[in-house]
């Protein structure tokens, strides 16, 4: 497979990165994921739920492949007598890593009003206690980009609670091929499935097994992957992003294959055809144990599917915060998977 299809896929995850979509909040995201497939040439049908469902083509027993458009976010849980507002968090975002952020609040009116994510009395000048004080998310607030001193004049604006509130991603694609940004969990898979069924469609490829993709809008929250297997799909891997850290042996231009999470082992199966896939492509890969990691294809396993399962992604380092992988990273995915798939051959 030749790298520009890891390039296209790291465009494609860009532009979707510049789709606000937390989890619960994923309308704009999922129609920009169907368009794409579909002007790729593939059947792609929205669920109830709101993701999207899309059939590769193929042959024989029935393969899915799991990735998620929903990110980190905020919702407004009390617009307070100042007139900001405190937030509850959507999924796992962290005060601490979100201060000092940009933000967008979308209102039930459809109004979207500009605002900052910042520690209450932020002003080093003024709170002795600045250094000294937890982030949490009653100890920060949004300070809007509007003149309002009171609870009544920002509810005036539109702003209520339940409103949702999405952080800048702050997306860069560097000279060296580091891609940086918020939310590259997981749309940077997004993106490298995108890239995988280009690199079918172009080669017309037909994979030796029925392929399909599903782009989940509610991981963060835990049942992304719990509805929408196709009949006769007897294996499902997530493609999600891999873990970077300290006693992990992944680097951020390697792909990950994930042994085991805080959901237990993936299948030793599964995770052994993705050794060989990474092997016989020439992929750089490190398989890993992640600490506190779950995926979407746990969420299918719970809800009661008899699969086979595995995880796959590309590395990233710094995850829920300001996440940095890479181009080769990407690269290295994209081989597993036509690997795994033994996307050389064609029918």
């Amino acid at each position: 497979m030749e790298r520009t299809y890891a390039e296209y896929a790291a465009r494609q995850a860009m532009e979707l990165l510049a789709i606000d979509s937390p989890t619960g909040f994923t309308a704009r995201a999922a129609d920009w994921v169907q368009r794409a497939f579909e002007e790729l040439g593939y059947t792609a049908r929205r669920t109830a739920k709101g993701g999207v469902l899309v059939d590769l083509g193929g042959w024989g027993e029935g393969l899915l492949l799991e990735a998620h458009a929903d990110t980190l976010g905020g919702m407004v849980a009390e617009v307070k007598n100042s007139g900001r507002l405190r937030l509850t968090p959507l999924g796992g975002m962290r005060a601490e890593n979100g201060e000092a952020e940009n933000v967008r609040v979308y209102t039930r009116g459809g109004r979207v009003l500009e605002g900052t994510f910042q520690l209450c009395n932020a002003s080093v000048h003024v709170n002795g206690q600045y250094g000294d004080t937890k982030r949490t998310f009653d100890s920060c607030e949004v300070v809007l980009d509007e003149d309002v001193k009171s609870a009544e004049e920002t509810r005036t604006l539109g702003v209520e609670v339940g409103d949702v509130v999405c952080f800048e991603p702050r997306t860069r694609l560097t000279a060296s091929g580091y891609i940086k940004s918020r939310f590259l969990d997981d749309k940077l898979s997004v993106g490298i499935l995108l890239g995988l069924a280009k690199y079918l469609k172009d080669t017309g490829t037909v994979p030796q097994r029925h392929v399909y993709l599903h782009v989940t809008v509610y991981e963060e929250v835990g049942h992304g992957g719990a509805a929408n297997v196709p009949q006769g799909v007897t294996e499902a891997i997530s493609v999600d992003m891999g873990c970077v850290g300290e006693g992990l042996q992944c680097t951020e231009r390697q792909v990950s294959i994930c042994a085991k999470d805080s959901g237990g082992p993936y299948s030793y199966e599964v995770v052994g055809k993705l050794i060989d896939a990474a092997r016989r492509t020439g992929a750089d890969y490190a398989v890993d144990v992640y600490p506190h990691y779950g995926s979407d294809v746990e969420a299918t396993l719970s809800a009661g599917h008899d699969l086979r399962h595995g995880l796959i992604g590309a590395g990233v380092y710094a995850s829920h915060g300001y996440e940095r992988s890479h181009v080769d990273g990407v690269w290295n995915t994209l081989k597993v998977l036509a690997g795994y798939l033994e996307a050389d051959g064609v029918r």
